[in-house]
């Protein structure tokens, strides 16, 4: 397709206003000034010959776009771009601001972080910067507005990275605290507000005047740390939002700003409030192949970036070959495992799929993060691989294009609880994120597909909202889970939900607080459990998996039922897993830390109540199935995650095999080969 016809579906209006894409574009990586200069011919004619349809460049190497303090050098990307617009290929183009040239620091060293035991970051390193400090942003701006400028008008370019990856890098100076008591004197406008809410009376700490406010170095108060990150977080939107604003004023109106976040669902930043500015999401998800891929970690972070705008995203870096900082862990892919990765992101609504990188590095940090090409440069097992899976996606990739999903099920994901917990942790086993990994997991072996919500989202297209321990929770969202069970949602609450108040603070209330009635339950009492308990009668025929641990709840129903008794002399007196009927729905509410096929159980249950089960769930161990719906059609995407031939019944309407050829009527026998992937359209 002619770059200039992606201009025109472009702007066709999608998801949220996600820009659809005309396919399913799948490229790599490609860094020319890594390379000697006369390989950029060779690999063009190279990614020509395997289908390659992007490229991302330029976002890596700051000093090579500007070697000297207002030196800029454009001729090496010059090439790059003229090259991949001659063979039809697009280019995604990053702004190089994460990583900083030797220049820059040693002429403004300060803007290097310092951290709050007061050690200052070293040169060396990438993202070891104060992305806040002023020197840093006017380097930022000027490299930038050159970049934009240059080469917005290219007709090779459909969009640009903003940054990599960002985080706050741990930063701490003497700016960043200044920063921070602006922060607070905009958020609580005075002290009196302040030493309430956290509680400052406590140790004699309260604070007469803005000029007392102490340092975080040494702070110990639950409610000045969870401040702290809320501005640390904020601190990185703004960044990025910074950057998008100067973009903005250079590009066209058909190309796209995205930023690459790092895998999973990120609890130093708040990618739903960075992604407000942003026209598309882009992850970078890594994960285990061979024999431990089962395609969990992949679907976990693509579930989250698809939440982010509830739209298409970007798989900007993935695995190609070997990952890893240094060779003790070298597991390339298996055959056939490349190809099962591409189709897994596609039917989680990826319209993108590239590699970090296109060719292998022979010095830096990363030389053993291999790409397509091994070091020696020359076409692969993988590259061949690549090339055959190219060759599918010229001709299915638009009929796969902004794949829609339309879940009912949704994890609520509180980054403010995540902290609340670690400031208070309840265990030396699991966090927060343990919750929030076991709800989507669960889902995922069950076949059931999941978004992530947040406090702020619209959660009415959800049948069944699963809750982490929410233990920060202004009143406001606590009544909002408890009208969302009364108007006919079903909910699953986990232990230490309603604890603390939006200032992590412990309500003068009985637990759980604003969540009573819909829970129907009290309690006052809960204890650490140093061994794991069984449950009374095995209550939900979970065998060897009937145990909970870590803690328990001491709940007294009041109206609810109780599902489930602790097996002990003391404790058994208490239910550990509850449900209580609320208006229209129900309210699930688990006391202690479930095993996973106790929770397997649970929740089964809990979707069988919701109408959410089916076929799905009958399926071999090994196979999952993804439904999403495309230009009207509803398409079913079936994975086999092992090395052994599979056959299963395809339980939808006539379909179209989109890989294979060929039909399949409802109760057909499908049959997958090893690592083998099918996708049927219903006609």
């Amino acid at each position: 397709m002619r770059p200039a016809l992606f201009c025109l579906v472009f702007l066709v209006p999608a998801l949220a206003q996600v820009p659809r894409f005309p396919t399913i574009y799948y490229g790599a990586a490609y860094y020319h000034e890594y390379m000697p200069e006369e390989r950029l011919e060779k690999d063009v004619e190279l990614m020509k010959k395997a289908g390659v349809t992007v490229v991302r460049i330029g976002e890596s190497t700051w000093s090579s776009w500007e070697p000297r303090d207002g030196q800029f050098e454009y001729g090496y990307i010059d090439r790059v771009v003229d090259a991949m617009h001659k063979a039809g290929i697009r280019v995604i183009l990053g702004t190089p601001t994460y990583s900083i040239p030797p220049w820059l620091y040693h002429k403004h060293p300060e803007i290097l972080v310092t951290h709050l035991d007061g050690r200052k970051a070293a040169y060396g390193i990438r993202q070891n910067m104060d992305i806040t400090h002023p020197a840093y942003r006017y380097y930022c701006e000027r490299i930038i507005r050159n970049i934009i400028s240059r080469y917005k008008d290219h007709p090779a370019v459909i969009g640009y990275q903003i940054d990599n990856e960002t985080s706050p890098y741990g930063a701490a100076g003497p700016l960043v605290q200044k920063n921070f008591i602006e922060y607070l004197k905009r958020k609580y406008r005075s002290v009196d507000l302040l030493n309430h809410a956290w509680g400052f009376v406590y140790w004699g700490q309260l604070v007469q005047d803005w000029d007392e406010m102490p340092p975080r170095d040494g702070i110990l108060n639950p409610g000045y740390k969870l401040e702290w990150e809320r501005f640390q977080r904020e601190r990185v939107t703004d960044f990025l939002a910074w950057q998008a604003r100067i973009v903005n004023e250079y590009k066209r109106k058909d190309q796209f700003i995205t930023h690459d976040f790092s895998g999973g669902a990120h609890t130093d930043i708040d990618q739903w409030a960075i992604a407000r500015h942003l026209d598309i999401a882009a992850v970078n998800p890594y994960y285990d192949v061979q024999d431990r891929l089962d395609g969990h970690s992949a679907t976990f972070t693509d579930d989250v970036a698809r939440s982010l705008k509830m739209g298409n995203f970007l798989v900007t870096e993935t695995n190609a070959q070997t990952i890893g900082w240094d060779s003790k862990g070298q597991f390339p892919p298996y055959d056939g495992q490349l190809r099962l990765n591409v189709y897994g992101h596609i039917a989680d609504g990826a319209n993108m799929v590239a590699y970090w990188h296109w060719h292998s590095l022979h010095y830096g940090q990363e030389t053993y993060w291999k790409g397509i090409l091994s070091h020696d440069l020359e076409p692969n097992r993988v590259y061949e691989e690549f090339a055959r899976t190219a060759a599918e996606l010229q001709r299915v990739g638009p009929q796969l294009a902004n794949v829609e999903r339309r879940n009912r099920v949704a994890i609520l994901f509180s980054i403010d609880s995540h902290h609340g917990i670690e400031f208070m942790p309840f265990s030396n086993k699991v966090n927060y994120q343990t919750f929030v990994r076991q709800f989507h997991k669960t889902l995922y072996s069950l076949n059931v597909g999941a978004d992530f919500a947040t406090p702020d989202s619209d959660w009415s297209r959800y049948a069944v909202l699963l809750v982490p321990p929410l233990y920060v929770a202004p009143d406001a969202l606590l009544e909002k889970i408890a009208a969302f069970v009364r108007e006919g949602g079903h909910a699953v609450v986990s232990l230490k939900s309603g604890f603390t108040n939006e200032f992590n603070t412990v309500r003068h209330v009985m637990m759980p607080g604003p969540l009573r009635a819909a829970a129907g339950f009290r309690y006052q009492e809960f204890s650490t459990l140093r061994e794991p308990l069984p449950l009374r009668g095995d209550p939900f025929r979970a065998g060897q998996d009937n145990l909970v641990s870590e803690w328990a709840e001491m709940l007294i129903p009041e109206t609810a039922e109780a599902l489930a008794w602790y097996d002990h002399p003391f404790f058994g007196r208490y239910p550990a897993i509850t449900r209580n009927r609320h208006g229209k729905g129900t309210l699930t509410y688990e006391g202690a830390l479930l095993s996973d096929g106790l929770q397997r159980a649970v929740l089964l249950d809990v979707l069988a109540r919701a109408g959410l089960t089916g076929p799905d769930q009958k399926l071999p161990a090994s196979i999952r199935v993804k439904h999403g719906e495309v230009q009207g059609r509803r398409v079913h995407f079936y994975f086999n995650y092992s090395a052994a031939e599979q056959t299963f019944s395809y339980s939808y309407g006539s379909a179209r095999d989109l890989l294979r050829g060929g039909r399949a009527a409802a109760g057909a026998q499908l049959r997958l080969g090893p690592w083998d992937v099918a996708i049927l359209a219903e006609e």
